[in-house]
């Protein structure tokens, strides 16, 4: 992708220029400088129970950050605006959502009852400000860089990651209060309970999912202009509610004790609490992943270069699985260096794509084409002196459908493991 955004001017330069770049920045030292003031706290506390949560927790964000950056695999958002979106969660909104939950809350129980405050109260308050504040994390990435969000699932991403930063962020503070709510000490027990459950059991269909909707529909609103405003608004306020509705059902108290004891039980919870939403999301990406696809491979296609691109790779890059099967297909029939060179030239055929759609749209960017084409001929020439000419998909394989069943009958068991050990706790 081009480092200039205009003829001698650099992406970088052109953000800083904007003054919503600084107000985010002054947001975001203003939440660090809250969070880091509860950090001390409870290190001052808890030292060894907070060290061991902020721990636990930063390893869990690392798969839940891979896969999140590989939604978009034709078009990467860029690493800065990525974590200056996890930063955001993490900061900015739990900043924001510790004090706001707290004070809706309070309204709830004076306004309604004490009562209704402490049944329902973390169902209504909790989702109504933060997701709020989130979404805005999702607002500011486009009010600094505009031309970065011209997909839905830009918008998904970028709200993914933000939830991302305030799930971590929040389950550190929820482990370490368990710890202060057991009353016995620096003890590590109550982290591991809360990562078992906010985490491990929780964290598939919790904030980085809710985010994903609100981001969803944030996407939606700015790139869809073939719509009119009225629609592309309406669109996303129902996204925003989506994600409120859903964080609401996951918060409230509803099916609580309706399954019984056990660890069947618990997981009969998860699933109708998580599962609709889930799937939502889900099907959300396909359907924006499919269209993005569909106009990149279509630009290639155009190029009718069999050193750039073959058929068969065409066929393959639009496909997340495809993809995969091409990178397998390339390693048991050439090793593992072939493997990293289909990856290389995925990439890098992805990246060649995105500079075409941006030279069509501004001559001055034309010249980057020629790099991201030499760099597409290299890779290629690395796969075929490994003997392995052309990036696609083999024969599925029984190997490779003996390995997935295993790895899906693994992950039931140590989510039936963890299930319960928390119903015998």
């Amino acid at each position: 992708m081009s480092d200039e955004v205009l003829p001698g001017v650099t992406r970088s330069a052109a953000l800083v220029r904007q003054p919503a770049f600084w107000v985010v920045i002054l947001l975001l030292a203003i939440g660090a400088v809250r969070m880091s003031q509860i950090a001390a706290l409870f290190l001052t506390s808890y030292p060894f129970a907070t060290v061991t949560a902020i721990g636990m927790f930063a390893l869990l964000a690392v798969p839940f950050w891979l896969f999140v950056s590989e939604l978009d695999f034709l078009e990467r958002e860029p690493a800065g605006l990525r974590g200056l979106a996890f930063a955001w969660g993490g900061l900015v909104a739990t900043s924001v959502s510790i004090p706001g939950s707290t004070a809706l809350d309070n309204l709830i129980a004076k306004f309604g009852s004490p009562g209704l405050a402490a049944e329902w109260g973390a169902a209504l308050a909790g989702p109504t400000v933060e997701e709020i504040a989130k979404t805005l994390g999702v607002v500011a990435i486009v009010l600094i860089a505009r031309t970065q969000v011209n997909s839905v699932l830009d918008g998904i991403v970028y709200g993914a990651l933000v939830g991302l930063g305030f799930q971590i962020v929040e389950d550190v503070v929820f482990a370490v209060g368990a710890v202060q709510l057991a009353g016995e000490g620096d003890r590590v027990q109550p982290v591991i309970a809360t990562f078992l459950v906010r985490g491990f059991l929780a964290g598939v269909w919790s904030h980085t999912l809710f985010g994903a909707l609100a981001g969803a529909g944030i996407g939606y609103l700015v790139v869809r202009r073939d719509r009119g405003r009225g629609h592309r608004l309406a669109v996303a306020a129902l996204a925003l509610l989506a994600a409120w509705a859903s964080h609401s059902l996951w918060n409230s108290p509803l099916f609580r004790e309706g399954f019984g004891d056990g660890a069947l039980a618990l997981l009969a919870v998860l699933l109708f609490k998580g599962m609709p939403p889930l799937l939502l999301v889900l099907h959300l990406v396909r359907r924006a992943h499919d269209r993005e696809a569909a106009y990149y491979v279509a630009i290639l296609a155009a190029v009718r270069d069999r050193d750039v691109i073959t058929e068969g790779e065409l066929r393959v890059l639009g496909s997340g699985s495809r993809r995969g099967a091409a990178r397998r297909h390339a390693a048991a029939s050439a090793g593992r260096q072939a493997r990293a060179a289909v990856r290389r030239l995925q990439r890098a055929q992805a990246a060649l794509a995105v500079e075409l759609s941006r030279a069509t749209a501004d001559a001055a960017l034309a010249t980057g084409v020629d790099a991201r084409a030499a760099e597409v001929r290299s890779h290629r020439a690395t796969l075929a002196a490994l003997g392995h000419p052309e990036a696609v998909e083999g024969a599925r394989s029984w190997r490779h459908t003996a390995s997935t069943v295993g790895t899906a009958l693994l992950a039931f068991a140590v989510v039936w493991v963890a299930l319960s050990a928390l119903g015998d706790g």
